[in-house]
């Protein structure tokens, strides 16, 4: 069980090192698997030549040789390149600190995506090898981690408000993909942004690891939710957690989590508003599971079944969606009063064509985005027209959480 952690108390200015260790680490392995391939191949000839009469010795010698020489060979170039990312990691560190010109300058936002999609591969990985890419779940504002203090807070939030709204990414992404092109409408504003404007809530952004399982991070937010308003500079009445795609699915984890902890942040929860979060499973993790699986069967294609493997527990997670937190089914009743709102979307124009059921918004279908099983206080709509990242800033969209709100 992962302990509930404070966001990143590095100076947001700071290059961030690490990439040489993960770039050995992924050099290293992808060499080991070309070699397991090259033998695999290798042995079918080796195999068929011992069934002709009189070929059978020297084929077993020719073979003992040729996996000396191989393996000797992969040996080399895997301690050769290893050595000099080895260095160069030595290194890397000295560098960043160089180039820390000013630490009230965060990370720009090239840096930020790569380092989020290096998560979504294999965050758990960089989690549990304590490197320091992995990402720390914390609120964020402009870029910057917002210390867990009265102080901290205000200096991030000029006006807090009694009503809050936490926006939570998804898998690969970060904060600053809510504003990735602003909401199409002549404010360009993001979803938080505009309900503060319109509704008077007060936005936060949270960042966290999306390599890790749905249910560490869901119960990661859940402490911190509760850490975050007991500092919090004015009691809180309401509580409203948006998310899109994974986000979604954390959002209801932590919920679930926090009723089976009794934390207090639940009862102020208003509603949970998904928008395309496959809570009945993602197709093309299915997909990638049964690929994974095929690849496997073979001996010469098993070194390829492992790498795909090694992808993120976070990205397996979504194989299942919800389901891979609780298998059983929740209903919106055990949430405590917690009211849920799905949003879909539908790649055709027509937000109920028959195609929505099998493309839906080109990763996740209508139906495990509606998620139609549950029971209790739940609304689901549907939209045309809009693929998986557009759901993250489309007027319609925001339209409709406004209507939600409002009412």
């Amino acid at each position: 069980m992962l302990k509930p952690t404070s966001p990143e108390n590095t100076k947001t200015g700071a290059a961030i090192s690490g990439y040489c260790p993960a770039l050995k680490t992924g050099f290293q392995e992808i060499t080991l698997r070309a070699q397991e391939m090259h033998h695999a191949i290798a042995g079918l000839s080796f195999r068929a030549l011992q069934w002709i009469p009189g070929l059978a010795g020297p084929a077993r010698w020719v073979k003992s040789a040729h996996d000396v020489i191989v393996d000797s060979i992969y040996t080399t170039v895997r301690h050769s390149g290893g050595g000099l990312l080895a260095v160069a990691a030595f290194a890397e560190p000295h560098v960043a600190a160089a180039v820390n010109t000013s630490a009230a300058v965060p990370p720009g936002h090239l840096s930020t995506r790569l380092r989020g999609a290096l998560n979504a591969v294999v965050g758990d990985h960089l989690a549990s090898s304590a490197s320091p890419l992995a990402i720390t779940m914390g609120f964020y504002a402009a870029g910057h981690p917002i210390p867990f203090t009265a102080d901290g807070l205000r200096a991030h939030l000029p006006n807090p408000g009694d009503r809050l709204c936490l926006l939570i990414h998804g898998l690969g992404c970060d904060e600053h993909h809510w504003q990735r092109a602003a909401v199409a409408d002549a404010s360009g504003q993001d979803y938080g942004q505009q309900l503060q404007a319109e509704l008077g809530y007060t936005p936060l952004y949270l960042r966290y690891n999306t390599g890790l399982a749905v249910a560490d991070n869901g119960r990661q937010l859940a402490w911190q939710l509760q850490k975050l308003l007991a500092v919090y500079p004015q009691p809180v009445d309401e509580l409203v957690l948006i998310g899109h795609s994974m986000g979604g699915l954390v959002a209801r984890s932590a919920c679930e989590q926090a009723a089976a902890e009794n934390l207090s942040w639940l009862d102020r929860t208003r509603m949970v508003i998904c928008l395309g979060s496959p809570h009945q499973g993602a197709p093309l993790e299915q997909l990638g599971h049964a690929v994974t699986a095929a690849l496997h069967r073979s001996d010469v294609t098993a070194p390829l079944g492992k790498i795909a493997n090694a992808r993120s527990v976070g990205i397996k997670n979504l194989r299942y969606g919800l389901r891979a937190v609780s298998p059983q089914p929740q209903t919106a009743s055990a949430l405590s009063g917690v009211a849920l709102r799905f949003i879909g979307a539908n790649l055709t124009r027509n937000a109920d064509h028959p195609l929505g059921h099998i493309l839906g918004d080109g990763l996740v279908t209508l139906g495990s985005a509606t998620a139609p099983y549950l029971m209790g206080d739940v609304d689901a709509v549907r939209l045309g027209g809009l693929n998986h990242m557009a759901l993250l800033n489309d007027p319609r969209v925001y339209q409709q959480i406004k209507k939600w709100l409002s009412a």
